[in-house]
């Protein structure tokens, strides 16, 4: 059976409040529970990230069912601003996320240094059990707001990878992208000893001004890659998209797990990179298309990338990645029960 989806035309965009309210999305939305409205606030410098002004409409529906909302992201585990919550939410201020501009606060999911987590037992494939920040697994149901556009490694992002990798604390997102541990490249050491003071399992220590690395302790959490200023440590990215499109799928499997929740994607400013790229990486490459909501993130997304291929004229993420099925994550998240990827679309 078909998932109703809901369109409204990018022109149109100033009737989202209206919109969202005519689509039924916030059905899950309970008097006196946590909301937890998961969003990207973008890298700094970074232009693509949806933005404060169409959170408001979304805090507000929920404040009207006197629900308590927070927007909420986890840390990276590549070297940024966004890599613990103190820099993130700089950034988030940054860019105007703020209660006067939101009507909501923010709480950074998976703490100060990206390890405050919960987990999950799933089973699947990949994966017998995920993590996943603990102030989102904690919430009492889900808002998803993603950006929809290019993805270097899975061909496009949207729900599912907000979901998944979006809700992934640093030591889910290495699950997710690789099975193999970093390695020392004692070459750039200099012997700050940041990464040992960071490193949970005491896998680190200093040797006459350098770095060693106990193999047999080391979890593969990435707390070195992000606490170390110099690139000491390196990792070998040698998991295929495919196979990453899979991991992702069955995280948000995980965060989905006995939980209700809605999906609202921003297709515009459709860029060949992720929102973590600065913006020499991250302009538009097409006309803005629109906002994409519904209660089936399969669904929600599958029709984000047909509006968007449909808009382009021709399939725009094969074109800008003719080596990635971006459709893996689609099939496999149907697999997994996630949602469906047949879908019926209501334009506002």
């Amino acid at each position: 059976m078909p998932s109703k989806v809901y369109f409204l035309p990018w022109k149109k965009r100033g009737e989202l409040y209206k919109f969202l309210k005519a689509a039924k999305v916030f059905y899950h939305v309970k008097a006196r529970n946590f909301l937890a409205v998961k969003i990207h606030f973008g890298e700094e410098k970074n232009k693509g990230y949806i933005k404060p002004e169409y959170v408001k409409p979304v805090a507000d529906i929920i404040k009207e069912k006197t629900a308590f909302p927070y927007l909420t992201d986890c840390s990276t585990i590549y070297v940024g601003k966004r890599a613990d919550a103190y820099h993130h939410l700089l950034v988030a201020n940054k860019h105007g996320f703020s209660v006067e501009s939101c009507g909501c606060p923010i709480i950074i999911a998976d703490g100060l240094r990206g390890n405050n987590e919960i987990e999950i037992e799933i089973n699947k494939k990949h994966f017998k059990s995920v993590l996943i920040g603990a102030d989102i697994a904690k919430a009492d149901s889900f808002i998803f707001m993603s950006h929809f556009k290019g993805h270097e490694a899975t061909g496009f992002g949207g729900a599912i990878k907000n979901i998944g990798m979006g809700c992934g604390t640093k030591a889910g997102k290495f699950a997710m992208h690789h099975t193999s541990k970093p390695h020392v490249h004692n070459a750039k050491c200099i012997a700050c000893g940041s990464c040992v003071k960071n490193c949970a399992q005491e896998a680190l220590s200093l040797e006459n001004k350098k770095i060693v690395m106990n193999k047999n302790k080391c979890v593969g959490c990435g707390q070195c890659l992000v606490s170390c200023p110099k690139n000491v440590f390196i990792l070998d990215w040698n998991e295929g998209s495919n196979s990453l499109q899979e991991r992702i799928a069955e995280y948000a499997y995980g965060v989905l797990k006995d939980k209700k929740s809605s999906y609202i994607n921003f297709v515009n400013h459709i860029s060949k990179y992720c929102d973590c790229f600065d913006i020499v990486k991250n302009e538009p490459l097409m006309d803005d298309v629109g906002i994409v909501a519904g209660t089936d993130p399969v669904a929600v997304d599958q029709a984000s990338y047909d509006l968007t291929n449909k808009t382009y004229g021709k399939n725009f993420f094969r074109t800008i990645y003719p080596d990635i099925d971006p459709e893996i994550q689609l099939e496999y998240a149907q697999e997994l029960g996630i949602g469906v990827r047949d879908y019926e679309l209501v334009e506002y």
